[in-house]
């Protein structure tokens, strides 16, 4: 029998299995989980094949079908690794147990397991990786509020003992990106393109690089080529194509947008299951907002995705991403069904819901219904100063939030508070630069009669959207409204 202490994963961490083979199949399908890429499930599969009693592979496998929201399957697997732990080390029961409490629902306690368990064993990457997924579920995750700045702190302890790593160095990008960091984030993330090209978390965080400094232009064109080298068939290929959309939208490219919709993004073409929902719930919510007009694809595909959220609990993300995707289809019963859920919740004292999930939900509702100032009143709450604190509660990226940010914005315009509406924009443009923010202030430039201002805002729009779609709504709407400020 070989020497189970001469097996170990690339980090030197000693892997107990009975076979090179199940080991060689970990450690490939762990890059692969690694950098986002197609296939890290068929690599534990066959780690279990050549060695049924791996529990390792076995948990390895129950995280990665609860990514994909196999969730029944991942809490099976997850009880096999768990069976199979009994006489390893430390190290592997505590891995184990940290994942059986992710796939369980029990994030906060994951959390802090993985948190004892990196202070002993700093180069476990994959409980790394775990924790973050819990901090992008925001409170309905890891339970921190105050995400991302423990995420940073968390990776910032272990650095030291990764080097030069490109899984480190790309999953290190996103701390640093979100914590206001975006230099050196793009400075982590290039390091570890250059070390493993294919590594997609590293290609997100360019993306959102080039989002944080609003160069859409810079971004579209990165991640045009960049995917190009990508497998299609991983499922982060949908999220990296929603960036790109966000890019071609920023720069007045419907058309675009719509076109990468269809061919990489849209549930009945590329990804239809529930992990699709927020990316297609958000582009076409945003299609709508900015346009106007319902987009010109069944509204149902995206709906039907957002059904569970009509009457089971998840994440706060889930829901709030529900919320535009019923909206957008112009669901009401759905709609109404999730609200009173979250009712219920924040009825029994559930703060996430009473405060946030809830007024966001709410909000979006009555904004369908075209009740503006009505909207304002649900979601004002969640963007007073210091901005994004309340709504970052719900997780995920601020690429991800600015479409709920956006939402404010437009209310505000239709509820016809325009002094609000320059206050958050004037903020918003503080932070990163935006063509759309511009042409949004110069519409409440022009709705308070400030000419002159309005003049200049709507002249920088005009030279930035020089080859925006020429029939959208939008470039229809500025060419009006720069005849109106003169």
């Amino acid at each position: 029998m070989p020497d189970h202490s001469q097996m170990q994963d690339r980090y030197g961490l000693p892997l107990t299995t009975s076979s090179p083979v199940a080991a060689e199949r970990f450690v490939e399908g762990l890059d692969l989980l690694l950098e986002q890429n197609f296939g890290p499930e068929e690599q534990f599969t066959q780690a279990i094949e050549a060695d049924p009693g791996f529990a390792l592979a076995h948990s390895a496998l129950a995280y990665m079908w609860h990514l994909r929201a196999q969730v029944p399957e991942a809490r099976e697997r997850a009880q096999q690794a768990q069976s199979l732990a009994p006489g390893l080390s430390r190290r592997e029961q505590q891995q184990i147990e940290a994942i059986a409490l992710f796939v369980n629902g029990q994030g906060p306690r994951s959390y802090a397991l993985i948190c004892e368990h990196l202070a002993d064993y700093p180069r476990d990457i994959l409980m790394i990786r775990v924790a973050q997924r819990l901090f992008s579920l925001g409170c309905s995750g890891a339970g921190v509020a105050s995400f991302p700045a423990p995420l940073l702190a968390m990776m910032q302890g272990v650095a030291s003992t990764y080097g030069d790593d490109w899984a480190f160095l790309g999953s290190y990008a996103f701390a640093h990106h979100e914590t206001g960091h975006v230099e050196e984030a793009r400075r982590l993330a290039e390091r570890s393109l250059e070390l493993r090209p294919t590594n997609a978390v590293a290609a997100h965080s360019v993306a959102h690089v080039f989002f944080e400094t609003g160069d859409a232009a810079g971004g579209g064109e990165f991640l045009d080529t960049w995917l190009k080298g990508f497998d299609p068939r991983a499922p982060y290929h949908v999220h990296l194509s929603w960036h790109q959309a966000l890019f071609e939208l920023a720069r007045g490219h419907y058309q675009r947008a719509l076109a990468l919709y269809e061919a990489d993004i849209r549930p009945a073409v590329a990804a239809n299951s529930a992990p699709a929902l927020n990316d297609s719930a958000a582009l076409l919510w945003r299609v709508y907002m900015y346009s106007g007009a319902t987009p010109p694809f069944p509204p149902e595909e995206v709906r039907d995705l957002a059904a569970p959220a009509a009457s089971r609990p998840g994440p706060a993300f889930r829901d709030a991403h529900a919320a535009l995707a019923f909206a957008v289809a112009g669901d009401e019963v759905y709609m109404g069904h999730m609200i009173d859920r979250l009712r219920g919740l924040a009825d029994t004292g559930d703060v996430l819901a009473r405060e946030v999930t809830l007024p966001l939900a709410l909000g979006i509702d009555a904004f369908a219904h075209g009740a503006y100032s009505e909207a304002v009143r649900y979601m004002e709450p969640l963007f007073t100063e210091p901005r994004m604190d309340q709504l970052a509660r719900i997780g995920g990226s601020h690429a991800q939030r600015e479409v709920f940010e956006d939402t404010m914005l437009e209310t505000y315009l239709r509820a016809e508070q325009f002094d609000k509406a320059e206050a958050m924009l004037r903020t918003r443009l503080k932070r990163r630069d935006s063509a759309r923010d511009l042409f949004w202030l110069g519409r409440a430039q022009v709705r308070r009669g400030q000419s002159e201002a309005a003049r200049a805002s709507l002249h920088e729009v005009s030279q930035r959207w020089q080859d925006a779609d020429l029939a959208s709504p939008e470039r229809t709407a500025l060419t009006r409204l720069a005849a109106q400020a003169g």
